[in-house]
């Protein structure tokens, strides 16, 4: 994995050798409006990952060419977006996609910077997200807070009073569908791959409480996946998966598992819940009659007594640092309407990009929950998490999706034990720090 990814790198850096600069001319994303050089004239290609949107995406392309006639833009939708991205990265055959995971220190050799993180973080959220040395390369699609998509027939079928909080209240509640219902009570989704990466996404605020447990603290810490004794910290959070294939609360063959064919089955009670990002929440009221019945909670894990929820960026919007300036210019407009115009945000039940959006119904079960922004790395490791992933190999938060799957094969195998797999990331992870020089925090 790691000599791939480094491959794939050196070939995006080989094909963006040259440095190019932001024209002079180009405003500050903040300062931009709309309606403003309505006879501007460009072509542009998107790359983007939502292949379930072609309708919807070509739509906005019409509505934004009521402003600006003659802007045209194509979408160019990707499967395994992911690993085609960072291949395409580096070429000049896209104008705006969604920036995949290079690293930080590398995105002014791709992409366009938009304005500082201070200026435009006083108006919109997540500009930390994709930024480096205090500009900002990255205007987030939607934000995306992390909980649990589910079933509320199903939940209340099987006698679920209450939505648990902690790992062992989830556990129990899996045990109440098998018993009382016959739907899967955890889909793990396990045979598309990247959407068991999802697990990783609770590491940080969910799991702790502390917005600077995933750029700052993990980094640092000793051990980071031993068990904290109190259904806390990352140990919880893949223990949970461990422990609902173990006690057979999942598909029974989870090689078969189908990713689009799981939206119709929440949808019609087949399935209980996914662990799976609120961008998914509108999918799964959308795949089926019972658009009532799909609710998403917070993931069940309580820090000294309170609930948290990881909310961060989606896939962000970048701008090709090799596309003409007419094209830049254009892609910045198109990127001002999608964020403050096409209710894109609200509409895929996403946290507002705009600090003073509204948020979607589904949030309704978050009351009293704290949505927590991982705080970006100190500075001077902007680029140590990508490091540390690189060197140990477990791509925290990067496509790491195959340890995750691995779980699910020893505990569905029963060849390994959970705090044995723990053991091992340990070690992967401390060998990285000492390899890196890393300073460890006992």
């Amino acid at each position: 994995m790691k000599k791939m990814l480094t491959l794939v790198l050196a070939l995006c850096m080989a094909l963006s050798a040259v440095s190019f600069a932001v024209a002079d001319e180009l405003p500050e994303f903040g300062s931009l409006v709309l309606g403003e050089n309505a006879d501007l004239k460009a072509d542009l290609v998107f790359a983007y990952h939502r292949t379930d949107r072609r309708e919807l995406l070509d739509g906005y392309v019409k509505k934004f060419q009521e402003i600006y006639p003659n802007v045209n833009i194509t979408y160019d939708l990707i499967t395994d977006y992911a690993e085609n991205a960072l291949l395409r990265v580096g070429t000049d055959n896209w104008t705006i996609m969604g920036i995949p995971t290079v690293a930080k220190d590398e995105l002014p050799n791709y992409f366009v910077p938009f304005g500082t993180v201070e200026a435009l973080s006083e108006k919109y959220s997540f500009m930390d997200a994709w930024a480096y040395n205090g500009m900002t390369y990255g205007i987030p699609s939607t934000g995306s807070a992390q909980g649990i998509v589910y079933n509320k027939a199903v939940f209340e079928k099987a006698g679920i009073k209450e939505l648990p909080k902690t790992p062992d209240e989830f556990i129990a509640a899996l045990k109440l569908i098998k018993e009382n219902t016959d739907a899967i009570p955890l889909y793990t989704n396990y045979a598309a791959g990247w959407t068991m990466g999802a697990w990783d996404a609770y590491l940080g605020g969910s799991a702790t409480g502390d917005a600077t447990f995933m750029n700052q603290v993990l980094l640092h810490k000793a051990n980071p996946f031993s068990d904290n004794g109190d259904g806390t910290g990352p140990y919880a959070v893949y223990k949970i998966l461990y422990d609902a294939v173990k006690e057979g609360l999942i598909e029974e063959d989870y090689t078969t598992t189908d990713w689009e064919g799981c939206k119709g089955m929440i949808n019609n009670g087949k399935i209980g819940c996914m662990v799976l990002g609120s961008w998914a929440y509108p999918q799964m009221q959308e795949a089926g009659p019972n658009p009532d019945d799909i609710g998403y909670m917070s993931f069940p894990i309580t820090v000294n007594g309170k609930q948290y929820a990881t909310a961060g960026a989606d896939y962000c919007f970048g701008i090709n640092v090799k596309a003409t300036d007419d094209q830049k210019l254009a892609a910045m407009y198109y990127i001002k309407w999608l964020t403050e115009k096409s209710n894109f945000s609200y509409d895929e039940g996403g946290v507002p990009i705009m600090k003073d959006g509204e948020y979607p119904a589904l949030y309704a079960a978050f009351e009293g929950i704290d949505m927590v922004a991982d705080a970006p790395a100190a500075a001077g490791e902007e680029t140590l998490l990508n490091e540390l992933n690189s060197e140990s190999e477990l791509a925290i938060n990067a496509g790491g999706n195959t340890k995750i799957q691995e779980i699910v094969e020893h505990a569905f195998n029963g060849d390994k034990e959970f705090d044995d797999i723990m053991a091992d990331w340990n070690e992967a992870w401390s060998d990285a720090q000492a390899a890196l020089k890393v300073e460890v925090n006992k």
